[in-house]
């Protein structure tokens, strides 16, 4: 096999983030917000938006903290809440 007939894979561009509708509930924002700041000191990369030069349009620095409140805000992060279920069946201790 030569390496004329090899053909690359195409690579799949990212689809584009599409923003969500920010938590209602002020507990919830602050969970998410709480859980995204974790994500971003652990070294997760900023979604805030880049400029033309790519520089993002907040002032470094920030807190970690503030950015996530700001992308949570924005609707940049997802979240999923899960249904609560209740237990059936069995007395009570």
């Amino acid at each position: 096999m030569t390496d004329e007939n090899v053909t690359p894979e195409p690579v799949a561009e990212p689809a584009p983030r599409v923003p969500v509708t920010p938590p209602q509930s002020r507990f919830l924002y602050v969970d998410v917000a709480a859980l995204r700041a974790k994500q971003l000191r652990r070294g997760a990369l900023p979604r805030l938006e880049k400029t033309d030069d790519g520089e993002t349009r907040i002032e470094p620095p920030r807190k970690p903290e503030r950015v996530a409140m700001e992308e949570v805000r924005r609707g940049l992060v997802s979240y999923h809440v899960p249904d609560l279920k209740r237990p059936t069946g069995g007395p009570r201790s």
